[in-house]
């Protein structure tokens, strides 16, 4: 099943989470600030894209900060 080479895995954990956070979080801000309405989905795509070219990049950096954030304040686990 597997089809992209471990070496892409930042790119897509980054191409996946921006993408699908972005998704949800600009579709309720969308629904919230519109209402329910027929401009909703045109709206909402709108958002999506604009949003998704600012998340992408910015997952891609920030990212790594917070795994070298986690390594210093996680515990080891206890054996």
């Amino acid at each position: 099943m597997a089809f992209l080479p471990r070496k892409y895995e930042n790119l897509a954990f980054a191409l996946l989470l921006s993408g699908i956070q972005t998704f949800i979080i600009s579709g309720i801000s969308t629904a919230l600030a519109v209402g329910w309405s027929a401009e909703l989905v045109s709206f909402w795509v709108r958002a999506y894209f604009s949003s998704w070219v600012i998340a992408f990049p910015s997952v891609l950096v920030v990212a790594p900060l917070v795994r070298r954030i986690l390594k210093k304040i996680m515990l080891e686990p206890v054996r």
